[in-house]
């Protein structure tokens, strides 16, 4: 027979079901986001608590959406100066209990950037990248987090929470793959390299 997946708590089984659709309907770019892919699979699967329920770290493990927005126009994706994590990264937050990830990148969005979610016409609602990342600094803990892809005219972004951020930057693909890694998040790059292939695959069609 084969094997079977542990049973999910009732109460909160239809959220795992769908965390666990989304992360099944994700492609992995490379042999590490498979690995990352099965860790968030069985991560959900297991039972564990899947929410930050005290800053930094409780639980040790938790659910985030990042956003990268682009402007098709001009090519750019959009990277913020996270005053906490000293690193250029997508914008993005912890996925709040009873909340859907993408319901996530909607809050998060207007809070973050004053602007309404657009979602990318390359991957819709749906997340394209997964990684499973241990943070740096105080309160150490491992973020699980959905990568979405917002489309946005870089014009409309006319402010950002300065709280939150040190400032933002767009720049395009090839800008980023120059960055030095240990100035952005450590998966920025992959990340770059797998939407590169997104896009060209839906020029192709």
């Amino acid at each position: 027979m084969p094997p079977t997946s542990p049973p999910l708590p009732h109460h909160d089984d239809q959220p795992r079901a769908h965390l666990l659709g989304l992360v099944g309907a994700i492609e992995a770019w490379d042999d590490l986001e498979h690995i990352h892919l099965t860790t968030a699979t069985q991560w959900i699967s297991s039972g564990a608590p899947l929410y930050r329920l005290r800053k930094p770290d409780v639980p040790a493990m938790h659910l985030v959406s990042y956003f990268v927005v682009l402007d098709d126009i001009r090519g750019q994706l959009l990277l913020v100066a996270h005053r906490k994590a000293g690193l250029w990264l997508p914008a993005g937050g912890h996925v709040e209990p009873g909340e859907g990830p993408w319901t996530t990148v909607v809050r998060e969005c207007h809070e973050e950037l004053g602007i309404q979610a657009q979602a990318s016409p390359i991957t819709g609602e749906l997340p394209l990248f997964l990684t499973v990342t241990q943070t740096r600094g105080q309160g150490t803990h491992t973020d699980v987090s959905l990568w979405y892809l917002l489309n946005a005219d870089a014009e409309t972004i006319t402010s950002y929470d300065e709280d939150e951020f040190d400032a933002i930057r767009w720049l395009t693909p090839e800008q980023v793959l120059e960055e030095s890694h240990e100035l952005l998040d450590p998966h920025m790059h992959r990340f770059t390299h797998k939407l590169r292939r997104a896009e060209a695959r839906r020029h192709s069609r």
